[in-house]
């Protein structure tokens, strides 16, 4: 798999984390705050080999057709 960097967040030193990859397989690969509040997993069904994690609203932007040159959403 390859990955494209689309953003790092703004807000966040000093290395940029969450991140936002485009990969070559037409998915998106976000790296971010492990979620472990155990309220907020519960209300979650995540299949085993999933997780999820948690980014930040200023994130966002990274997920807006045309951003760092993605057109194809």
């Amino acid at each position: 798999m390859r990955l494209t960097f689309i953003g790092g967040d703004p807000g966040s030193n000093p290395n940029g984390s969450p991140t936002v990859y485009r990969t070559d397989r037409d998915s998106w690969i976000v790296q971010g705050w492990v979620v472990t509040d155990p309220e907020a997993l519960a209300h979650m069904n995540i299949p085993h080999g999933e997780t999820c994690v948690e980014i930040p609203d200023r994130m966002v932007q990274f997920f807006r057709k045309g951003a760092r040159g993605i057109d194809s959403l």
